[in-house]
C-alpha cells in the first residue's frame, strides 16, 4: 500500500493547487520536526519530571511547566535559521522573536502555542503544539508587534499537533483539511485522513461547566437547551465532553462532529483563550473542514487583532449549532 508522507502531501498542493511555495512547505516541514521531538518529550512523562512548575510564569501570568519551556525553545531553534521566517511570537514569549542577524530572513511570520494544555501533563492527558502562519507585510524588515496585526482570514496556514496515543498533525493551507499520524519507526508523519469534514448536526457539546454561574445568557439558554435533551426544544439527548485541553477537544470535534466553547463570561470578559495563536488557527481549521467558528457576535477570522496576546471568546464546531448560539447572541 502507498502511504503519502506530509513532504509528499506539500510537493502536490505545490505542483497540483498552487497552494504551497518551496518556502511554505520547509516551514511546514520544520515545525512537524519540532513536533516531533516535542512529542518525544512528552512521551517520556513523569520520567524527566517535564510536568514541573518552572517557578516562572508567561506572559499571561499562567505558572510554566518545564515542557512548556522545553516546547517554545525547540520551536524557536528549530525555526529560526531556515531562512523562512521574519519573525514569530509565541505564547510563552512577551515580545516578536526576532530573526538573528547570522541568518537569513523570510517572508512569513509564524505564531505558535508551543504545548497547549501543559496542565493536563500531570494526569496523561493529550496536550498539544498549535501553529498559525501569516505573510509579513511587505517593506517590513524588522518585524515589530504591529506586523502581526492582521486578521485569521488572512493566514495561508495553520495546524496543530496532539500528542495522545498517537501523535497526530492537523493541517490545512486553505484546501480543506487533513490529517497525519507519526509513524514513529520511520519518523515520517504519513497521511491518514485524506478530507476531514465536521458533520454540520451534532448531538454532542464541549464546555466548562464549572463555569456556568458566569455565562451570558444566550449561552445558558444554549445550554439548557442541550441539558433538557429529548424531551426539551432541541428533541434529542446531548453528550458533553471537557477535556481542558483545546487541541484534544478540537480534534474530536473533527474526528466526529459536536461543538467546543469557551465563551467570554462574567470572569473572563475579554474571553480565555488567545485570539493569535489560539482561536485563529483553530478557526481556519474547523472553517476548511466545513464548520464554523464566532466569539458570539461576529465571526473569528475577521477579528482585527489590537495586540499580541488579545483575547477572544471562543465558539466552534459544527455549523448548525454554532449558528443558533451566535443567533442566540443576536437576538439577547
Amino acid at each position: 500500500m502507498h502511504r503519502v508522507t506530509l513532504t509528499q502531501y506539500l510537493i502536490e498542493q505545490q505542483r497540483n493547487h498552487g497552494r504551497v511555495s518551496p518556502e511554505l512547505r520547509l516551514l511546514i516541514e520544520i515545525i512537524a520536526r519540532a513536533c516531533k521531538a516535542i512529542s518525544h518529550a512528552v512521551s517520556k512523562g513523569p520520567l524527566t519530571g517535564i510536568g514541573d512548575v518552572v517557578g516562572t510564569q508567561n506572559v499571561q501570568g499562567e505558572a510554566q511547566k518545564k515542557l512548556d519551556v522545553i516546547a517554545n525553545e525547540v520551536l524557536v531553534e528549530a525555526n529560526e535559521w531556515g531562512g523562512q521566517l521574519a519573525a514569530m511570537v509565541s505564547e510563552e514569549m512577551d515580545a516578536p522573536y526576532q530573526i538573528p542577524n547570522r541568518y537569513p530572513k523570510g517572508e512569513f511570520l509564524l505564531l505558535m502555542d508551543p504545548l497547549d494544555g501543559s496542565s493536563n501533563l500531570d494526569v496523561n492527558i493529550s496536550v498539544g503544539t498549535i501553529f498559525s502562519v501569516l505573510r509579513c507585510p511587505d517593506g517590513v524588515t524588522e518585524p515589530d508587534e504591529k506586523a502581526f496585526m492582521q486578521p485569521g482570514n488572512k493566514q495561508v496556514a495553520a495546524g496543530f499537533a496532539v500528542y495522545g496515543a498517537a501523535t497526530i498533525l492537523v493541517l490545512t493551507v486553505g484546501n480543506g483539511v487533513v490529517g497525519f499520524t507519526l509513524d514513529r519507526e520511520l519518523g515520517s508523519f504519513i497521511l491518514t485522513q485524506e478530507r476531514i469534514l465536521i458533520p454540520a448536526e451534532t448531538q454532542e457539546f464541549a464546555i466548562n461547566a464549572s463555569n456556568a454561574r458566569n455565562w451570558e445568557p444566550p449561552v445558558r439558554r444554549y445550554i439548557d437547551e442541550c441539558l433538557a435533551g429529548r424531551t426539551g426544544p432541541r428533541g434529542k439527548d446531548f453528550n458533553m465532553r471537557w477535556v481542558a485541553s483545546m487541541v484534544a477537544d478540537v480534534y474530536r470535534i473533527l474526528s466526529r462532529g459536536g461543538i467546543f466553547m469557551y465563551p467570554r463570561d462574567a470572569k473572563h470578559k475579554d474571553g480565555r483563550l488567545r485570539l493569535m495563536y489560539e482561536a485563529n488557527p483553530m478557526s481556519f481549521i474547523v472553517e476548511q473542514a466545513g464548520g464554523a467558528a464566532t466569539n458570539g457576535r461576529e465571526r473569528i477570522l475577521d477579528i482585527q487583532p489590537q495586540k499580541l496576546h488579545q483575547r477572544v471568546g471562543v465558539v466552534l464546531g459544527s455549523r448548525n449549532e454554532v449558528e443558533r448560539v451566535a443567533r442566540y447572541h443576536a437576538e439577547n
